[in-house]
């Protein structure tokens, strides 16, 4: 009862904050302080089988309503960059020097009840730079739309931001020498994941060392994260290229670990960490610090007279493989289609943007005639020693065709130490968005045959030329449907209405339906 109360209560505080919020943008707005928007919404769900269905959970940012019949209520408020500023609107010039801000919450309610901070965070820019605090809605990678596509292997927007600290260029800044040929773009990030799980013991006899006993197993841990993307193509170009990188770690709780055997300072950590550079001790096995992991990726884009076409792949890395080519099979292929023409106020039906997408991991370069690596199969997202994996808040961080254990149907096998038990998938992926009757639509369709991990296979997981072929405890290769449909539509005094529905169907996930009604306005 107790516990109840407190969440009533937090409930009600979200409610009080939320309106503290709204009304904090009205007068800003009475101020002449512009581009500040609010919103509130209301949403009645409910789900079949104790299951919020796939695409109903899946990269929404943490923002997750409940299984069964349930309630929820969001606010947001956010201020966006000026465009121009009050003084160039006939210039055309770019505003310097600018400020923002943005808040999401959501209170959810049914036979239980939650509290979820979706977004919290200030921003400044000072010409192309942006220095961002706080928790925020991002994705990291390059795809060719962030809505419709199954989502990207390092970041993919499924869980909640972590909350960090951002140094960026957060746009395509065109270099002024050859004519605008070259624009980049990046960022360099710290981030508090908070407390994670580790493993009992680490150490090595290979070192001169022994097996060192962890006192605290939930430490504190951080985040590292930099990308640095260049496009190719002059402003008049009908053909543009992409290329870049992006790179994320979970680290900072090292000395917890090895104890005295770990020498380094915190900052020569980061620099360890940084640069990928191997740090190896007495006691302490050699090897890159954290859990590292991130995508190469590439990218062409060309603009015809209707509609626009981008072609990309992400090549997927995690513990050294993609070095040598030796899992370069695995990545997520995309190909995008944008109508240039879309006008939603249009009657009949529009499409806006279409965009398939095949995922697949399934190599790892854990085959026996795979081409050997120190390191072994990649088993992306685990890792020995964050024993939840690449996972924040009970959720993954990248692309959640990749399951978590609490995810999946109950029976199929599993490795103890092994936080995803399904990251060997090929998948087919469909989005679709336009307008139908002025009916603003979004849509997906997967179709994915899943394969569980090396460890579960009958190859077996490995480690250099190590292997563990497996005879029992093996994943039973099953398929799995989802779909998901959303629509809007636009009323008079800033209302909004509409539906989510979704639908599951096969053997890696419990079958479920759920659908949510929606009203939101506008302030």
């Amino acid at each position: 009862m107790n516990y109840k109360r407190t969440k009533l209560t937090r409930n009600k505080r979200l409610i009080i904050l939320s309106s503290t919020l709204l009304l904090l943008a009205a007068e800003a707005r009475s101020q002449g302080i512009r581009n500040i928007s609010a919103e509130l919404e209301l949403q009645a769900i409910g789900t079949t089988n104790s299951t919020v269905p796939f695409w109903m959970r899946s990269n929404q940012y943490g923002s997750i309503p409940l299984s069964g019949a349930s309630g929820s209520f969001l606010a947001r408020m956010r201020k966006d960059y000026d465009t121009l500023s009050t003084a160039d609107l006939n210039s055309g010039r770019k505003k310097a020097f600018d400020w923002g801000f943005g808040f999401e919450g959501r209170a959810n309610g049914g036979k239980d009840a939650n509290l979820q901070l979706i977004e919290a965070y200030a921003k400044v820019k000072a010409s192309i730079f942006q220095l961002k605090v706080g928790r925020t809605k991002d994705v990291m990678g390059l795809n060719g739309d962030t809505t419709l596509s199954s989502g990207n292997f390092a970041v993919s927007g499924n869980a909640l931001g972590i909350p960090k600290v951002e140094i960026s260029i957060p746009e395509y800044y065109t270099i002024p020498v050859f004519n605008g040929l070259f624009a980049f773009k990046g960022n360099f990030a710290h981030g508090w994941v908070g407390k994670v799980f580790i493993l009992e013991s680490v150490g090595s006899s290979t070192n001169g060392g022994t097996a060192f006993p962890i006192n605290n197993r939930y430490p504190q841990t951080y985040l590292h994260q930099k990308s640095l993307y260049v496009r190719l193509g002059k402003k008049d170009w009908r053909l543009k290229l992409y290329g870049g990188f992006n790179h994320q770690v979970y680290w900072g709780n090292e000395k917890e670990a090895y104890g005295p055997n770990f020498d380094l300072s915190t900052l020569e950590s980061l620099f360890y960490v940084a640069t990928g550079k191997a740090y190896g001790a007495r006691g302490v096995p050699t090897s890159k610090i954290g859990n590292q992991l991130g995508s190469l990726d590439v990218g062409a884009e060309y603009e015809f007279d209707n509609f626009k076409l981008m072609l990309y792949r992400q090549n997927l890395y995690d513990v050294g493989a993609l070095s040598k080519l030796a899992n370069i099979a695995d990545g997520l292929n995309g190909i995008s289609i944008e109508n240039k023409h879309f006008d939603d106020n249009n009657r009949g039906f529009r499409w806006k943007k279409a965009l398939f997408e095949v995922f697949y991991s399934k190599d790892q370069a854990g085959y026996p005639w795979s081409k050997p690596t120190k390191s072994g199969d990649e088993d992306y997202y685990n890792n020995f020693y964050y024993l939840e994996g690449w996972s924040y808040k009970d959720l993954g961080m990248g692309n959640p065709f990749i399951t978590a254990r609490n995810q999946a149907r109950e029976g199929q096998a599993y490795r103890y130490a092994d936080y995803f038990i399904n990251n060997r998938i090929i998948a087919l992926h469909l989005g679709l968005s336009g307008s139908l009757n002025q009916w603003n639509f979004t849509s997906k369709v997967s179709y994915s045959w899943n394969y569980g991990t090396f460890g579960t296979s009958e190859y077996g997981g490995s480690t250099g030329s190590i292997r563990n072929p497996q005879t029992t405890n093996l994943f039973v290769p099953v398929q799995q449907f989802s779909v998901f449909l959303e629509s809007m539509k636009q009323f008079n005094k800033g209302y909004r209405m509409g539906f989510a529905t979704a639908l599951d169907q096969g053997k890696l996930l419990n079958n479920s339906f759920g659908l949510q009604l929606k009203v939101v306005k506008s302030l």
